[in-house]
């Protein structure tokens, strides 16, 4: 049976004007009908080859008929089983959900990103300003970024890349990361990119498990103001049993480098065979575009696969939405920075595919945000004159603890008409302070929540807003729909906790996970196989006003005596602290409140308080925002807390080694190094006292 279907004829397809979702409709089935028009709408703003004969169809993860049961009502009674138990008792009856959108449509990517400009007359607009850590820059227009791509494209498919094999890029923030990205994607290969400091280990499992025949990587990479070497790696993780043909390397570094004849080829040359006409073929919407690789709590990384079509069309326009001047005429003037590492998420949507298929401006930086100095990102700034600056909360508390007076006047950050934050909900404390030195406290803000699998944008306040709340995520987008539910599925109250589910999910969700269809329907869809609704992880309240606060994964809930107390929460009162520039919470058990709060903080470099001061000041400071209930048992000082590429702190990481349990996958660490520290910081603390 498939459900919300829709048929409508897509007549050849051009770009238009992106219309805004009205308000509510009559009913459920006119809202849905609704909002599939929207996407349609919005899918026309791309060009296609090709137009689509149907919207959208959605097969759920369980079968009404098999069971016998109706569709699912939203007001359905607390009484009604939760999906798991219905899965349990009728298990025949799941299935992996199918997703499709605008199928019978054609495209290419890489086409709708630099050639449909070029063809425009834009071939002369910058589309990257690039700036290399040693301070070597580069700008690269529209027309030769579209010379590069089809050089590109020329060379992979003589190294003998077609349609649907897997190419996995090791490679740090650099313009011929972007160019191979979209070679890939113009020939309807897979794309994986790996974080360059990712380990050996961590390459090597991404490279078996993509089944990849090409590897792109470089000699090195600069990082923290060294050169360090990078293809040694790569040659570990092809070593043994996989199906790599060929290492194709860029020199950056200058590096040197083991070398496999026949196996190795140098990028330069590879190009230099290379022609730069090239005829790309469209291909259908549900083509898989990339393969993004998350770590779950237990188990190996997740490989999440996003198809072309669908991704793109929301990539495209939630950038627009949220990045581009509200006015149309002025969107030229645009530079928009996403600070992310072009292996995450964030900057396949926000600084590869949306930004670019809206061709716009934008800055990419290879290096780390203090190197040589920490105003380094503030002299990007100033220097190409940004307008919207996208970055993590966990940068943003990073800047707070190195410019402890704010940003120093001498940097003008005035072109900056936007700001947004993404990978975890932001500390209020520092979303003021983002808001206050880098916007002057006036420009609009963006706190977006979204994940890996929504592939785009879920949750955010509209830059056009006038009330905007620190912290919060605010409510859905146009097109998208959420709710919060307890472990039943039904709707809480404002005010209550619950669990943030997805239950109209736009055309980038991800469709499966590559090679295990089963861990996408039991990670994702068995809970709530029931109501239909994909579980995000997430928890997340209501406050008064309707609007959506996001409190931490769920496994991060802190349960003490039956209070349910939010990781998010209590991190942020910590942070808003003084003395505290990062902090991550997480919960231990305890015999008696079946819950204890150990926090882990990184202190100020002008913090002269010992150790038990800390204690005392923390453990009020926390007491005095939320309430005695919340005051950590332990508060162990750390050099730094482990995070991933997307600025997520990895709690039960800290869980794991207070406890002193295995730890789980740590291949998405990009401060693996980090670990050592907290472990030296953890023995200190538990020789002293107990927790």
């Amino acid at each position: 049976m498939e459900k919300y279907m829709s048929s409508t004829p897509a007549p050849a397809p051009a770009p238009s004007a992106s219309p805004v979702l009205a308000g509510a409709a009559a009913g459920p089935a006119s809202a849905e009908q609704q909002r599939l028009e929207f996407w349609d709408q919005q899918a026309r703003r791309l060009d296609w080859a090709q137009p689509w004969h149907t919207t959208h169809t959605f097969t759920p993860a369980l079968d009404p008929q098999a069971l016998d049961l109706q569709a699912p009502d939203p007001q359905a009674s607390p009484n009604i089983k939760s999906a798991a138990d219905s899965a349990d008792s009728a298990t025949s009856a799941l299935r992996v959900p199918s997703i499709e959108w605008f199928a019978g449509g054609k495209l290419n990517a890489a086409v709708n990103c630099v050639d449909r400009h070029v063809a425009a007359g834009k071939g002369e607009k910058v589309a990257l300003f690039f700036e290399g850590e040693p301070g070597d820059r580069r700008q690269v227009t529209y027309q030769e970024l579209q010379d590069q791509v089809c050089r590109a494209a020329n060379a992979l498919t003589a190294l003998g890349i077609v349609k649907g094999d897997r190419v996995v890029i090791y490679l740090p923030v650099l313009v011929e990361t972007i160019v191979i990205t979209l070679a890939v994607a113009r020939l309807g290969a897979i794309h994986s990119l790996v974080f360059g400091g990712f380990s050996a280990e961590a390459l090597k499992f991404r490279v078996e498990d993509t089944g990849a025949k090409l590897l792109v990587t470089t000699d090195g990479q600069f990082r923290r103001g060294q050169a360090v070497p990078v293809k040694a790696n790569a040659d570990v993780a092809v070593a043994g049993e996989n199906a790599i043909l060929h290492v194709l390397v860029i020199k950056r570094t200058g590096s040197p480098v083991e070398w496999t004849h026949g196996r190795d080829i140098w990028w330069h040359d590879a190009l230099e065979q290379a022609g730069t006409e090239h005829t790309a073929e469209h291909f259908d919407a549900e083509t898989p575009l990339f393969i993004m690789y998350t770590s779950g709590t237990t188990g190996a990384p997740k490989g999440l696969v996003h198809t072309t079509g669908g991704y793109l069309t929301q990539a495209s326009y939630t950038h627009e939405l949220l990045f581009s001047n509200p006015d149309p005429a002025l969107r030229d003037t645009d530079v928009h920075w996403c600070t992310a590492d072009l292996a995450w998420v964030t900057a396949h949507t926000y600084e590869i595919y949306g930004p670019l298929s809206n061709g716009v401006t934008q800055v990419i930086f290879e290096g780390t945000p203090n190197t040589p100095h920490p105003g380094r990102h503030f002299e990007i700034i100033e220097r190409y004159g940004v307008t919207s600056y996208y970055t993590a909360p966990t940068l943003v508390r990073s800047l707070m603890g190195w410019f402890p007076d704010g940003v120093p006047s001498h940097y003008d950050l005035s072109s900056i008409r936007l700001l947004g934050t993404v990978g975890e909900a932001v500390n209020p404390q520092a979303w003021m302070w983002l808001r206050n030195q880098l916007g002057a406290g006036a420009v609009p803000m963006v706190d977006t929540w979204w994940q890996s699998e929504t592939g785009a944008t879920i949750l955010s306040p509209r830059p056009s807003d006038t009330n905007f709340k620190p912290g919060c995520a605010s409510r859905p987008l146009p097109g998208v729909s959420v709710r919060i539910v307890d472990d039943a599925g039904t709707d809480v109250s404002r005010g209550e906790q619950g669990l943030i589910v997805v239950d109209g999910t736009g055309p980038a969700m991800a469709r499966t996970v590559w090679g295990n269809p089963q861990r996408y329907l039991d990670s994702y869809w068995r809970k709530f196989a029931r109501q239909g609704y994909f579980l995000a992880g997430d928890g997340a309240r209501y406050d008064e006003d309707g609007d959506i606060w996001i409190l931490g994964r769920i496994d991060d809930v802190i349960n003490i005596s039956g209070h349910r107390l939010s990781t998010i929460e209590i991190e942020s009162a910590l942070v808003s602290h003084p003395v505290v520039v990062e902090a991550g919470v997480t919960p231990v058990a305890d015999p008696l409140t079946g819950h204890a709060v150990v926090a882990f903080v990184v202190l100020a470099p002008s913090c002269d308080l010992g150790g038990a001061a800390v204690q005392t000041q923390l453990r009020a400071q926390v007491a005095h925002m939320i309430g005695p209930i919340a005051k950590p048992s332990a508060v162990v000082v750390v050099p730094d807390v482990p995070k991933t590429r997307s600025g997520k702190i990895m709690r039960r990481l800290l869980a794991q080694m207070y406890q002193g349990t295995p730890l789980g996958d740590t291949t998405s660490l990009q401060n693996e190094e980090s670990l050592a520290g907290i472990s030296a910081a953890i023995k200190q603390y538990l020789g002293k006292e107990s927790p």
